[in-house]
């Protein structure tokens, strides 16, 4: 299922499903923009094989991710989309090996070639934060109150590179300079109650890259910050990315941030991967139900004034008890007999696009594919 990198192309809105994709795509106003910044090269730095990651619990086995494949090439932005416990946070956190002690993983995590399930817990920590770093959503819960912003900054230098600590703090200055914060080498000795949300979060970019990872995983980094400061931050994000000439894993629930961001997008449901190809073959002509019913429910700026949105009825499965069949099967308008039965594999549905679904040729064949999600089923 791994896919050449492709750069998302933009066409003029003509159909209703249309319409949503480009209202999303504009509510990421960045000054700069994925045709600014490096194109992705055919170089894989990160190949995904049947991660599957289980939690017992006294309930049952929580199946969090279930047979997760993707590869991630240089310079790409590979966006990762799905609703809250869908899986996109549990499969990053396995590659980054954070996962709890109980936590049952198996398949591949390949970074250039070398399985990171395979390594022992000191040398996931060589690569955590050098080679491979990760942006939280929550900052404040991910730097330390009673430590300076310089002395945590620095001790991201320090823990991989034998150097002094006037270097690793003058390194951390440098960061804080690359990444947007005024009086750099002032704020070093500022703690993080002392910037706001956004500075914040700008600081967690700066540790993120300040060994000059290869790979940088976003999880939900602009969750809690307003629109303006939104676009501020992704579009450090796209800076920084050629800057240390690294690829991006953006996991988010906005789509229209991965509609601005991203150069491929992977649709997640109920731990498994759905969907997957370019960000505009997903956006303008998607191939699974479950992608066309987010799209619908993105209010648009080009409909009627009193339409009302598509949503999706009923709620995510329980990933303890999942029914027999497509898990998206009883949510589904175009669901079968055999939608309820078996479910579908991950196939080739044309031009490198993927997708999960029984009845894809339907939602190809349709004009606008969120009109499959009428108003009150």
């Amino acid at each position: 299922m791994s896919l050449p990198p492709a750069t998302p192309s933009v066409p003029s809105p003509s159909s209703p499903l249309d319409a949503a994709v480009t209202d999303a795509a504009d509510e990421v106003h960045t000054a700069r923009t994925l045709a600014d910044s490096s194109p992705p090269t055919d170089e894989e730095i990160l190949t995904v094989e049947n991660l599957t990651v289980e939690f017992p619990t006294d309930d049952g086995l929580v199946k969090a991710v279930r047979g997760v494949d993707y590869t991630l090439h240089a310079r790409e932005v590979l966006g990762i989309v799905g609703e809250s416990g869908s899986g996109k946070s549990v499969s990053s956190m396995a590659v980054m090996g954070l996962l709890p002690k109980n936590a049952r993983v198996r398949g591949s995590i390949r970074y250039r070639g070398q399985d990171l399930l395979t390594l022992r817990p000191r040398e996931q920590r060589s690569l955590r934060g050098r080679k491979i770093a990760m942006v939280f959503q929550d900052p404040m819960t991910s730097l330390n109150p009673v430590r300076s912003v310089g002395d945590q900054l620095a001790e991201a230098v320090l823990a991989h590179q034998l150097v002094p600590r006037k270097k690793a703090l003058e390194r951390a200055r440098e960061m804080l300079e690359l990444v947007g914060i005024p009086q750099a080498g002032k704020r070093l000795r500022a703690y993080p109650h002392e910037f706001s949300g956004g500075m914040r979060q700008r600081v967690m970019i700066a540790m993120a890259i300040i060994n000059d990872p290869d790979i940088i995983i976003a999880d939900e980094p602009t969750t809690a910050l307003d629109v303006t400061v939104q676009a501020q931050i992704l579009e450090k994000l796209l800076e920084v990315k050629d800057t240390v000439n690294a690829a991006i894993l953006l996991i988010t629930h906005d789509l229209g941030v991965i509609a601005g961001m991203a150069h491929r997008t992977l649709v997640m449901y109920a731990g498994k991967p759905v969907e997957i190809g370019a960000t505009d073959q997903v956006f303008y002509e998607p191939r699974m139900p479950y992608t066309a019913g987010l799209l619908g429910s993105i209010p648009s700026l080009e409909g009627e004034r009193d339409a009302r949105l598509r949503p999706i009825v009923g709620t995510p499965p329980s990933l303890i008890h999942l029914p027999p069949g497509c898990p998206f099967s009883p949510r589904c308008p175009l669901a079968s007999d055999i939608c309820r039965e078996d479910e579908p594999a991950v196939t080739d549905t044309g031009d490198g696009h993927h997708a999960a679904c029984h009845h894809s040729d339907k939602l190809a064949e349709a004009a606008d594919a969120t009109a499959f999600f009428k108003e009150g089923r």
